[in-house]
């Protein structure tokens, strides 16, 4: 006989570490997971099942999902029925040892099946046995799964999986497989639908997404799409991320300048500034390569905002070495750049290469390297002051957003800005909701953030703005995807983790 505590659903929660992709596969785990039945967890409460969506690019990935597995051992032996599943990078690299030393965990799936979650899950449960699934190759494209968005105003949209590169320091390519583009009519039959729903701004979302193409043999096929994005009524704001230098195209500048709803923003991983290192890193373009492209990209849109991944301390790099990078990084000016101390990765040639720089001195270069990005950065941002412009206002971006009562937004160009609420002279705060888009002079600048501390000068209701509304007009249910990084809004622009690109 079935109890009233069984025939009630049960609950979820997705953890979600690592780059965008797993953010934008969390979001198609959770949407599966709500199709099969599952609601999610209420705050405060301890779901049924805990699903782990796994990153194998950073140091210490292994340390941290085993961590987190460990805790979790002593609340499953109490709650019988409990289930957790491991899912993602770390899956697919160490699908044979995952039920060795977390023998507690039901579920292991890999990054070419998250569409068998649901089954897997009930299988393990049926069976009373654990479930690994490691499939080698996608048969199906993730975006035909059902997917339930975290923002109501903006999406990721991939257009590809998978990556044709073979950076020495990257495992990403082994653990996504090829790259695999999709078709141009289904992206842009997706985009419509979101726009349909009131989405307003989209990110393109690929591995490598200049790449887009190679596989139907198309090499303008990236640029075609973009200015295809800007027939798209309704549609205000276009990202991308992240292109590779070495696929680079002028025919992408010359896209991005010509379209008008394509922000003039762009993330394009340098990595290092010391042409033997990228040789090093199979990298294959060089500094001057990569410093053309942004002379073309200013010379095409003199206001574009560009920032990078760079990383110091790979096998073999000397003081001369970083110092050409530092050159680059002072050439560039970014107006931002997400640093990284080198880590062997397990799997990756560069783990196994001589050299291996002291972790003393990468950690010396870590510091000198920061210092000199924050400074360009807030410099760049303080060429800004004095300058109006229009803000996605967004969703829980700003840290400390309810102790200064400060609205945050992103202005075209990515910045995050944070804005004071005084809308005396126009409408109430109440009456402003992310997706809404709001005009401000930028006051002061910050390295990572700009402030708009003045009066806000427009607000412009949208319908992003009412899909947020509608949205959260519903009873609330609390979003079952607690992402552990990325942390900035929904979609996140630039995660703090090493691109593929």
């Amino acid at each position: 006989m079935s109890t009233a505590v069984e025939s009630q659903p049960r609950t979820y929660e997705v953890k979600t570490y690592g780059c965008q992709m797993n953010v934008h596969d969390s979001e198609r785990l959770t949407g599966l997971l709500e199709d099969a039945g599952y609601v999610a967890t209420p705050a405060g409460e301890q779901a049924d099942v805990v699903v782990f969506n796994t990153c194998a690019v950073r140091e210490n990935a292994d340390n941290k999902l085993y961590g987190n597995l460990s805790h979790l051992a002593p609340v499953k032996a109490l709650r019988p029925g409990m289930q957790i599943a491991v899912g993602g990078c770390m899956a697919q690299k160490d699908r044979d040892t995952i039920i060795a030393r977390a023998p507690y965990v039901d579920v292991v799936f890999g990054t070419h099946n998250i569409g068998s979650l649901p089954a897997l899950l009930d299988r393990a449960r049926s069976q009373e046995e654990a479930q690994v699934e490691i499939l080698e190759s996608l048969s199906v494209f993730p975006s035909t799964l059902p997917t339930k968005r975290d923002s109501a105003y903006a999406a990721w949209v991939s257009i590809s999986v998978g990556c044709n590169n073979t950076c020495t320091f990257c495992i990403v390519p082994a653990l996504r497989g090829k790259e695999k583009d999709r078709r141009p009519g289904e992206i842009l039959a997706e985009i419509d639908a979101l726009v349909a729903e009131g989405v307003t701004e989209i990110t393109l979302l690929g591995q490598n997404v200049n790449a887009y193409g190679v596989e139907f043999g198309d090499r303008q096929a990236f640029s075609k799409l973009l200015r295809s994005c800007g027939a798209i009524e309704g549609l205000e704001r276009v990202r991308f991320t992240s292109p590779h230098p070495a696929e680079f195209t002028d025919d992408v500048i010359e896209a991005m300048a010509q379209t008008a709803n394509v922000m003039h923003q762009l993330h394009m991983p340098l990595q290092s500034g010391s042409d033997r290192i990228l040789k090093a890193m199979r990298r294959s373009y060089r500094a001057s390569k990569f410093l053309g492209i942004i002379e073309r990209v200013r010379a095409a849109m003199p206001d574009a905002a560009i920032t990078t991944d760079i990383i110091v301390g790979f096998p073999g790099e000397t003081e001369e070495d970083f110092l050409a990078t530092l050159d680059v990084v002072r050439q560039a000016r970014f107006a931002g750049a997400y640093t990284f101390q080198y880590s062997p990765r397990p799997g990756t040639p560069a783990a196994t290469m001589d050299d291996q720089v002291p972790a003393e001195v990468v950690k010396d270069r870590y510091l000198r390297l920061a210092e000199l990005v924050n400074q360009i950065a807030w410099d760049e941002g303080t060429a800004l002051v004095g300058r109006s412009v229009e803000l996605m206002v967004a969703e829980g971006e700003g840290r400390k957003d309810k102790a200064t009562h400060r609205l945050s937004g992103r202005g075209p160009d990515s910045r995050l800005v944070h804005f004071a609420p005084d809308f005396s002279t126009l409408v109430s705060v109440e009456s402003v909701r992310p997706g809404d888009m709001v005009t401000v002079e930028i006051t002061r600048a910050a390295p990572h953030h700009l402030v708009a501390d003045g009066p806000v000068l427009s607000v412009r209701r949208t319908r992003a703005g009412d899909a947020w509304e509608r949205r959260h007009s519903e009873p609330a249910v609390p979003s079952g995807t607690g992402l552990g990084m990325p942390s900035l809004g929904v979609p996140p622009p630039l995660p703090p983790a090493p691109s593929c690109g």
